[in-house]
């Protein structure tokens, strides 16, 4: 006698579908069809990327302050952790200008309502007396909130001059 949770698949063709069915369920869905939107969400981040650089090329502090996230937390490239409210400050106090800044090799990956961006930043600027000028790598992740992007993390470093 059975236990009464055994369940039997008497006719084989339903049994077949059956099987079928289970196995697709384990197969990975092409990118398109689980998030449709993706394309647009890579030209978004893009553009936010170029609203980024733009806003610190002409030290704009209110377009920075519309791009982070409230609990936004960063890492310099000298190791420094900074607040949306230190970021705020420095540039509100104009002691770090950027005139240049030039990325290449960006790379954009989506996460659900995460996207981390990585790319290369070649900079001319100085913070006070000291020369920010190099080459640098950047992560910026953004987080989707209530249909807007935000700046939630961003960590650089710099890369050595090869001499």
């Amino acid at each position: 006698m059975r236990a009464p949770s055994e369940h039997r698949v008497r006719n084989p063709v339903v049994g077949r579908c059956i099987l079928i069915l289970l196995a697709c369920s384990w197969l990975p869905a092409p990118a398109f069809a689980v998030f449709p939107h993706r394309e647009g969400v890579h030209k978004e981040i893009e553009a936010l990327e170029m609203e980024w650089r733009q806003a610190q090329i002409s030290n704009n502090v209110s377009e920075i302050d519309r791009l982070l996230a409230d609990d936004y937390l960063g890492i310099s490239s000298n190791g420094t952790l900074e607040t949306k409210a230190d970021a705020l400050s420095v540039e509100r106090s104009g002691a770090v200008q950027i005139t240049q800044l030039d990325l290449s090799d960006i790379k954009i990956r989506i996460y659900g309502d995460t996207a981390v961006v990585t790319s290369k930043a070649d900079v001319v600027g100085k913070s006070g007396n000291r020369d920010l000028s190099g080459h640098y790598r950047y992560t910026r992740v953004y987080n989707n909130r209530s249909g807007e992007w935000k700046i939630v993390s961003f960590e650089a470093s710099r890369i050595p001059d090869r001499r």
